[in-house]
């Protein structure tokens, strides 16, 4: 009875090793396929930065500096895009969604998640400071504010890249061109200075406070 389980088993071992080997292939083939060229986003003008975001950058000024020698967009390589994609879905997993409000008593704060809890701008922040970490621009990295499908104002990180530019979000793992998002954009961090431009002319939300 022993013999039979073991002579039995052997191929169901083989059959999921197999199966787990081609997952893992399949993973790394998406990660590593890079997503169609698309249009980049176009200014339209000057645009007043958050007020939590100017808190933010009077507290940690070096996450808001802009250094004009790094290029504005990043090549996206391979390697670059697994890096990117890689990032955004391990934030998303290491952060637990609270509200400022909750959090801080405030009703909009943005921050690095220290405590491993966070908003949305929290999210998008730490995903910034990692990718920069392991060598990408922060210069291409931009902070930008959208209306969601909530009508509510959210933070999303926008990835500039020579592809076009594309959304890192806290609500979905998937690194989307910025036309595919359902958003629609507001503003984002100029690459040029410490500033903000607009993005399409749509009012801007006084805040971007909600998980």
């Amino acid at each position: 009875m022993k013999r039979s389980f073991r002579t039995s088993t052997l191929p169901l071992a083989l059959i999921l090793l197999s199966y787990a080997t081609t997952c893992a292939n399949a993973t790394g083939q998406r990660l590593a396929a890079l997503p169609s060229p698309s249009l980049p986003t176009q200014a339209v003008g000057s645009a007043p930065p958050m007020p939590a975001w100017a808190a933010f950058c009077q507290r940690l000024p070096g996450e808001c500096a802009v250094n004009s020698d790094e290029p504005s967009t990043i090549e996206l390589t391979k390697s670059a895009w697994a890096l990117i994609v890689t990032t955004n879905r391990a934030v998303n997993k290491e952060i637990k969604p609270i509200t400022d409000q909750e959090h801080w008593g405030v009703e909009d704060r943005w921050d690095l998640a220290p405590d491993g809890s966070g908003d949305c701008e929290d999210y998008q922040l730490l995903k910034r400071r990692r990718l920069v970490q392991q060598g990408l621009p922060a210069r291409a990295l931009r902070m930008t504010v959208v209306v969601d499908e909530e009508q509510q104002g959210h933070a999303v990180l926008m990835v500039r890249t020579n592809r076009g530019d594309f959304i890192l979000d806290n609500k979905t793992n998937a690194v989307l061109p910025w036309r595919e998002t359902g958003y629609r954009l507001v503003k984002r961090e100029s690459e040029n200075s410490a500033a903000w431009v607009a993005l399409g002319g749509v009012p801007s939300p006084m805040m971007t406070a909600n998980k």
